[in-house]
């Protein structure tokens, strides 16, 4: 199955994006389709051997919408762009006609003249601002649903075919007024409403676009004759050298091959320190190059990069739906039927009640019944939040899956940790050398000779310890490797020999045990003489105590299952101020662990980075994968901390039950704002107060409270965490 996320045209409400789904799923080989109204995106599972784009693209045409077709993100922008500058035109007409018909209305509205340059005036805003909605009521008609785009048809429509009846046929409503204003003015109301909305759902997805321009567009591509060209990144191939200038951004992935830098590599991990990068060594797209130059090998296109991964990733989620959403979507699914009844109930009562002599009550306050009860708040109300919400983690260095996951993060009672990789840093370091007093730098030299030609993952980092110490290597010979032991070399005569206490007792020398946080200790000596040790430790992360803290303060327990026995564990527990933890855990027993804690009635989130992590995350209601980890556990997770900042986990948290108070809030005043403007465009204070709502200022009022959702939703991009 492919998946791909498109941009999607001419929506106008959650009812649209409903319709847009439907019409999508009735394509053979579509597997599931999903819209954010927010964010205007489509998000396809389709079979590529049965259909494609184009197929879904003919059959969300018919339905009066329309995709973006392309797999770059100039297509987007320049739809952008295009779907801009018309909504501009339609304010600017809209506005050009409304402006002269409140004029004229309010001087002289009763002259047939007057009335006549209303009508033409009002018809020019219906045809030329407001034809959109037309074109795609009639398309919904034609697929017998409805939306929002049917309501300001009817609305427009009534108001304006009732006052042109008005017009030509004075004496059959001898007390009627004309409506040309209130047609007008729907129109312009609506279209600056859709206007400004759209600007503002466009900041919300302002983190996918400054992800993306942190990829510069093109790079200097090296020549086979030497010359170096800027070539657009679209068009560079795997293999090619690229050239990477001081203080530049990395283009795409790749290996270096030539030269030597430091890198700031801060947009994905969130260190502040630019880490030294020489031949050898990995670089990814987007990070900042120092003050050296650099040749990269290109070993992935420019839409496979890391950085295009995590691009994807926030596009993905973004385009999900969080579980709280399907309440505002199965209201919206029947809302604008309801509502139509609900104006053709106003006006069979408003003609019971008073007659004929009520008929253009009747039809004002049925117009304004179709126009006040638009259901884009409501469906605004979910999507806007989750998509500034997803964006914001991601700005922070959290990079959720899906919406679900950022729901249901804020809700964990217990966070359940590994140790390795996840509270410690996951690659030992030295934390003490002791040399004998009368051992030479000329054999800790041997120990050098020997650890490079070693394989243990222990001897890389013995080389650069003592290379800092400045040891030379001293020429040895007949090395060889003791396998599971150590490693033993001839010099001048002498054996020597580097390895585990066993192989040191073996070698003749008793050491004294000394126990280490999750450590090991190398022994170093010739026959029968002990002349270094060196101890490793597996440091733990210096965010660790203040993430865990602050995730009590929350008011959340917290775990750590480790694989690693009792005593490492016991050290690392009581470094970090565990009370509650669990060694020699295989994964069986992590997988049982938090499925016990599931059945207390507890939701479990699992942090790991190893595969030995991945079944718990699976099983857990939220699994978090350190960026560090392997590709399984990132793969498993449904949210990764692409920084080893643990703190950024409690974060996530907070952020996350910020947003579905957002989100709450926004659903609220959704459905509070039909429930009071409904009865009141339906005359229910007319008995007693003599007070109706015009048509003009009921669509003033549906454009605000759309606004209003989304300006509430962005709030969430001004939050600290």
């Amino acid at each position: 199955m492919a998946k791909v996320t498109v941009s999607v045209l001419e929506m106008s409400c959650v009812v649209c994006a409903a319709n847009v789904e439907r019409a999508a799923l009735e394509v053979e080989g579509v597997a599931n389709a999903s819209v954010n109204f927010a964010a205007n995106t489509l998000t396809l599972e389709f079979d590529p051997k049965t259909t494609n784009l184009l197929e879904v693209q003919k059959a969300i045409q018919a339905a009066g919408y329309d995709i973006v077709v392309g797999n770059n993100s100039v297509d987007e922008q320049q739809t952008e762009v295009d779907t801009y500058r018309r909504r501009l035109r339609q304010l600017i007409v809209a506005w050009a006609m409304a402006i002269p018909v409140m004029v004229i209305s309010m001087t002289a509205g009763d002259s047939l003249v007057a009335k006549a340059v209303c009508a033409l005036f009002s018809a020019i805003a219906l045809v030329v601002a407001g034809g959109d909605f037309f074109r795609r009521a009639f398309a919904m008609l034609r697929h017998k649903t409805a939306g929002m785009d049917t309501l300001v048809a009817l609305s427009t429509a009534t108001a304006w075919t009732f006052s042109t009846v008005i017009m030509f046929c004075p004496n059959f409503f001898s007390s009627a007024n004309v409506y040309f204003d209130s047609a007008v003015m729907i129109i312009a109301f609506v279209v600056t409403g859709n206007f400004l909305e759209a600007r503002a759902k466009a900041s919300t997805s302002s983190a996918i676009r400054d992800l993306m321009n942190l990829q510069p567009p093109v790079a200097a591509v090296i020549q086979p004759d030497g010359h170096e060209t800027d070539t657009p990144i679209s068009q560079i191939r795997v293999g090619s050298h690229i050239r990477i200038r001081p203080g530049s951004k990395i283009p795409v992935d790749g290996v270096i091959i030539n030269g030597e830098s430091y890198v700031d590599e801060s947009m994905l991990t969130g260190e502040s320190m630019s880490q030294p990068k020489q031949t050898g060594d990995y670089v990814y797209a987007g990070t900042i190059n120092g003050s050296g130059s650099m040749i990269v090998a290109v070993d992935k296109p420019h839409n496979a990069t890391l950085l295009s991964q995590i691009v994807d990733t926030v596009r993905e989620a973004q385009g999900s739906k969080a579980p709280v959403q399907k309440i505002a979507d199965t209201v919206s699914k029947y809302f604008t039927a309801v509502v139509v009844c609900i104006a053709l109930v106003t006006f069979a009562v408003w003609l019971a009640v008073g007659g004929s002599a009520m008929l253009p009550n009747a039809i004002i306050c049925a117009v304004s019944v179709l126009v006040i009860a638009c259901p884009c708040a409501l469906g605004l109300a979910t999507p806007t939040a989750i998509t500034v919400g997803i964006g914001k983690a991601a700005e922070n260095h959290i990079l959720i899956k899906d919406a679900s996951a950022l729901e249901k993060i804020g809700k964990v009672s217990m966070v359940v940790f590994d140790k390795t990789g996840t509270i410690t840093e996951g690659r030992p370091t030295i934390i003490s050398m002791r040399r004998n007093p009368d051992t030479t730098d000329t054999a800790m030299g041997v120990l050098l000779a020997m650890e490079r030609r070693s394989e243990h993952p222990l001897a890389a980092t013995i080389c650069r310890h003592l290379e800092m110490q400045e040891i030379v290597e001293t020429p040895i010979t007949a090395f060889s490797v003791v396998y599971g032991k150590g490693v033993v070399a001839d010099c001048a005569g002498t054996r020597y020999w580097a390895g585990s206490e066993p192989f040191a007792n073996e070698m003749g020398v008793t050491v004294e045990r000394r126990n280490f946080v999750a450590g090991t200790t190398v022994y170093f000596g010739k026959t029968g003489t002990l002349l270094a040790s060196i101890t490793f430790a597996d440091k733990i992360k210096d965010t660790a105590i203040a993430a865990i803290e602050r995730l009590r303060h929350m008011g959340i327990r917290v775990v750590m299952l480790t694989g690693d026995n009792r005593e490492s564990a016991e050290t690392v527990a009581a470094d970090v101020s565990f009370t509650e933890y669990y060694a020699d855990m295989l994964p069986d027993d992590k997988d049982r662990y938090i499925k016990a804690k599931q059945a207390e009635g507890r939701t479990v989130a699992m942090v790991g980075d190893g595969i030995n992590d991945s079944q718990a995350l699976a099983r857990a209601d939220v699994s978090v994968a350190m960026g560090s980890g392997t590709d399984i556990a990132i793969e498993t997770a449904m949210m990764t901390l692409t920084s080893s900042d643990l703190r950024t986990l409690p974060r996530a948290i907070q952020l996350s039950r910020r947003t579905m108070r957002i989100v709450r809030q926004n659903l609220f005043w959704a459905f509070v704002y039909n429930i009071i403007g409904i009865p009141v465009a339906a005359g229910i204070l007319y008995p007693a107060l003599q007070i109706t709502l015009d048509p003009a200022w009921a669509s003033a009022a549906m454009a605000l409270s759309s606004i209003t959702v989304v300006a509430n939703s962005l709030r969430l991009k001004t939050i600290t965490t």
